[in-house]
């Protein structure tokens, strides 16, 4: 059965200018969270799915990448230098060893899991613990780019159901669709579905792959700058835009790259 999303990472050079862009689009914001790994971030929470705004916090405590570790901090502090945008794809998932086994065997990534917890506040001012475990999948074809599926190992339930945050002044419900581009879509492909554990189907400009809870879309360059706007297509593979269904836009609405930080977001609605 294909994979749901789980959220997207927006790596940004300061957290702080990058929240104020969100709230002033209509985002709740989580409070800032310190990682063990030298990032904090704040989240836009939405039903089942989420946006990551994220910042480098503390270089020192960012761990080299190694032979079989991949390196979290290290990824999305090289990503920066190429400028701000979305560095990762997470999938929900509910076992990361398992996860990660099978990325290895399919040739999707020979990473061990990451295992990490970090403290939460929540409205009601109490402090709760939630506690990670990551899989990771690469692809040489897409420099630049990662993969990975989140379980979360302790009170998941609590995590989803704090309502307060998960209420939008823009109406946003949930991602559904999730945009990439690249100058050869179909060198892509395979790796995606493999991480996805969906089928691709051509559309027009590139193919898209059904997930349990929307789309993942990939089209060719120039397409996809002419749909998003940007910078002129480059032809890296690159993510490009996040789709979100609202429940109250009576037609769709386009924040371009520029204004967001580096993707794009599309506020379709959702009736």
């Amino acid at each position: 059965m294909p994979r749901r999303f789980d959220h997207c990472v927006l790596c940004v050079h300061d957290l702080e200018r990058a929240s104020a862009t969100f709230e002033a689009l209509g985002f709740t914001l989580t409070p800032v969270a310190q990682l063990p790994f030298g990032v904090r971030n704040r989240l836009a929470l939405f039903g089942d799915n989420y946006l990551e705004l994220l910042a480098i916090a503390d270089p020192a405590a960012i761990s080299a990448p190694a032979p079989g570790q991949f390196s979290f901090g290290a990824h999305n502090r090289a990503f920066l230098t190429r400028g701000e945008g979305m560095s990762m794809l997470a999938w929900h998932g509910t076992d990361a060893r398992t996860d990660a086994q099978r990325f290895q065997e399919s040739g999707c990534g020979a990473y061990a899991p990451l295992d990490f917890g970090r403290d939460a506040l929540l409205p009601s001012g109490e402090t709760v613990r939630f506690d990670f475990s990551l899989a990771f999948a690469t692809d040489a074809a897409m420099p630049g780019l990662a993969f990975f599926t989140c379980q979360q190992r302790h009170a998941p339930d609590l995590f989803w159901r704090r309502p307060q945050y998960q209420r939008h002044a823009n109406g946003t419900r949930r991602i559904v669709e999730i945009v990439m581009s690249s100058a050869e879509p179909e060198r892509h492909r395979r790796f995606l579905e493999q991480v996805s554990d969906g089928v691709a189907e051509r559309v027009a400009g590139g193919f898209a792959i059904a997930t349990a809870d929307g789309r993942l879309t990939v089209l060719e360059s120039a397409a996809a700058t002419r749909r998003f706007g940007g910078p002129p297509a480059d032809g890296a593979p690159r993510f490009c835009a996040v789709r979100l269904a609202v429940a109250d836009h009576a037609a769709t609405e386009l924040v371009p790259v520029s204004s967001a930080h580096g993707l794009a977001l599309e506020f379709v609605s959702e009736g």
